[in-house]
C-alpha cells in the first residue's frame, strides 16, 4: 500500500465519531502501513540476508532494528498462563477455559514445540517433517483455535529454540558431538542444537510461521541460548562456527526472527532468565539482556523468587518474600532497558504459581492466594502491567485477583 495514501486514509478515518466498523477498519489501514514500513525495511536489508543463503551459518547480517513499530497495535495487555500441549489436547482445557473466563486473565501460551523438540499437533508441512517429529497431543488445533476464539483468549505460541532433543538425534551435524561423534546431552539428558546453524534458525521460524497460518498472535521463544555451563566445553565438542561471538548469534538470530515474522503481522517475545537483568551479559550461554531486549516486542524474564538464591535484592529467602524479590528484579529490569529508549519492549515477567518444596525446609514458601497477589502487587508498584503465570502441571491457584 502506499503509505502516504495510508496515512490519508488514517487520518480521514479518524474524524469525528466512528462505529465499530470503522474502527476495525481504521484497525486494518494501521496494521497495512505497519507492515508496508516493515516491508520496506525488510527490503532494504534483503542483501545481508542473501550474503548468509545457503550456508548453514547463523549470520544474518541484519543491523538495522525493526522492532520500532508493533505489528499489533491493538493486542490487549496480556495477563497469561503457561498450558502443555497435553492440556491444550485434553480434558483439563475445560477447567483452563473456565478460569480465564471468570478472571481477568485473558491469555494462553501453549506448547507449539516443546522441550523435547516435539511438534505438537499433526503438520503436513514436508519441511517440519524432514527435520523435526510430531507428537499430536492437540488432536484438533483449528478447533482448538475455535475455542479461544469463543472464549476471546489471546494465543501464544512457544516455541522451544536450541533445545532441542529430536532435532539433534534425527541431525547430529546440527547438535554439539562429542570426539566420538556421538551427540552431547547434558546432565538431564536433553541435547541442543546449534544456535550458529542458519538451517536450525529457519527450520525454528517455520514452526514459528505455521503457528501464525494456525492464528496464534504471538511466537514465544524459549530456550534462546547454548547450553547452561557451555563455556567449559565449547572448545571440546565438534560443531559448526563462525568468528561472531555467541552473545551475537543468539541476539541475530532474535532479529532475524523479528524480522521474518513482522511481515505477517505477529509479536516476538523471547523468555530469559531472570537474574539476567541484574548481571552483565552471560557470555557462555550467549544471553545479553539488552541485546535480545532490542529485537523483541516483548521480554519474558522468569523472575520466580525461588529461582533467586539468599541474599538476592536483600532476602535471606527470597521465596519467602514474593514482594521484595519481584520488586527488586523488576527494578533492575527497567534500569537494564531504559537505555534502549523507544526501542524498549513490553516488559512481561513469568512470575510463580507453584511451590518450590525441592528447596528444602526453610527455604521455600507454599504458594496460595496471597504469595500470587503480592507477585502481582509488586508489579504494580513498578509499573509492569503485564504478566505469565507458571505452573507446569497447569495448576493454578484459585481465588487469586490477577488485576
Amino acid at each position: 500500500m502506499n503509505i502516504i495514501l495510508a496515512l490519508f486514509i488514517l487520518a480521514s478515518a479518524g474524524l469525528g465519531g466512528s462505529s465499530p466498523q470503522e474502527d476495525n477498519l481504521t484497525a486494518k489501514l494501521q496494521a497495512s502501513l505497519n507492515t508496508a514500513m516493515i516491508q520496506g525495511m525488510h527490503q532494504n536489508n534483503s542483501q545481508g540476508h542473501g550474503q548468509t543463503e545457503g550456508k548453514g551459518q547463523g549470520q544474518s547480517g541484519i543491523k538495522p532494528n525493526t522492532t520500532a513499530i508493533d505489528p499489533q497495535v491493538d493486542a490487549p495487555k496480556v495477563k497469561g498462563i503457561y498450558v502443555t500441549a497435553y492440556s491444550a489436547g485434553g480434558s483439563r482445557m475445560n477447567q483452563l477455559v473456565d478460569l480465564l473466563d471468570n478472571t481477568d486473565l485473558n491469555a494462553m501460551v501453549i506448547d507449539i514445540k516443546d522441550d523435547e523438540g516435539y511438534i505438537t499437533y499433526k503438520t503436513d508441512n514436508p519441511k517440519l517433517k524432514e527435520l523435526g517429529k510430531s507428537q499430536p497431543f492437540i488432536k484438533d488445533m483449528k478447533q482448538l483455535m475455535k475455542r479461544l476464539e469463543k472464549h476471546d483468549i489471546y494465543p501464544i505460541a512457544r516455541v522451544v529454540v536450541f533445545k532441542d532433543t529430536i532435532l539433534a538425534k534425527k541431525n547430529p551435524e546440527l547438535s554439539f558431538r562429542k570426539s566420538d561423534g556421538t551427540v552431547w546431552t547434558n546432565g538431564g539428558g536433553d541435547s541442543f542444537v546449534n544456535p550458529y546453524s542458519k538451517e536450525v534458525w529457519d527450520y525454528n521460524i517455520e514452526i514459528a510461521k505455521e503457528a501464525a497460518k494456525l492464528g496464534f498472535k504471538e511466537i514465544q521463544f524459549d530456550y534462546v541460548r547454548f547450553p547452561e555451563g557451555f563455556e567449559k566445553r565449547a572448545d571440546s565438542l565438534k560443531y559448526t562456527k563462525t568468528d561472531q561471538s555467541r552473545v551475537d548469534v543468539v541476539s541475530d538470530f532474535v532479529q532475524y526472527a523479528r524480522e521474518e515474522l513482522a511481515l505477517l503481522g505477529i509479536r516476538v517475545s523471547v523468555d530469559i532468565f531472570g537474574y539476567a537483568a541484574s548481571v552483565p551479559a552471560a557470555e557462555g550461554i550467549g544471553q545479553d539482556f539488552v541485546k535480545i531486549s532490542k529485537n523483541v516486542d516483548i521480554i519474558s524474564p522468569m523472575v520466580y523468587p525461588s529461582h533467586y538464591t539468599a541474599g538476592w535484592f536483600g532476602s535471606p529467602v527470597p521465596d519467602k518474600a514474593p514482594y521484595q524479590t519481584i520488586k527488586g528484579s523488576m527494578e533492575d529490569t527497567h534500569k537494564k532497558l531504559d537505555e534502549l529508549g523507544e526501542q524498549k519492549p513490553i516488559i512481561r515477567p513469568w512470575i510463580q504459581d507453584f511451590t518450590a518444596s525441592w528447596l528444602g525446609s526453610g527455604n521455600y514458601a507454599k504458594y496460595g492466594k496471597k504469595e500470587i497477589e503480592e507477585q502481582i502487587r509488586a508489579l504494580k508498584d513498578t509499573n509492569v502491567d503485564e504478566y505469565l503465570l507458571w505452573n507446569a502441571s497447569n495448576r493454578y491457584t484459585e481465588g487469586v485477583t490477577h488485576k
